[in-house]
């Protein structure tokens, strides 16, 4: 499984705030922000600050999908 970040796109929308606006409120990193927007992995305590600034919770940030390995994986099954 890995994590989708598309609810935390969407909330930042409805909330009107920036990447950037989010980046400097939680206090990560460009370069964090930068694997968050490549869908990559990133730390759990960087998953916690971001609801800390955004007072939300980790399931409004992320969703748990099934990777391309997992996927081809379980094609053949």
């Amino acid at each position: 499984m890995a994590l989708c970040y598309n609810r935390l796109w969407k909330l930042l929308i409805d909330l009107g705030m920036t990447r950037t606006q989010m980046r400097l409120a939680a206090g990560i990193s460009t370069s964090t922000l930068a694997k968050l927007s490549k869908g990559e992995d990133v730390n759990s305590s960087i998953l916690v600050k971001i609801c800390d600034a955004l007072q939300c919770n980790i399931g409004d940030i992320a969703d748990c999908v099934p990777n391309a390995k997992e996927q081809t994986l379980g094609a053949g099954a």
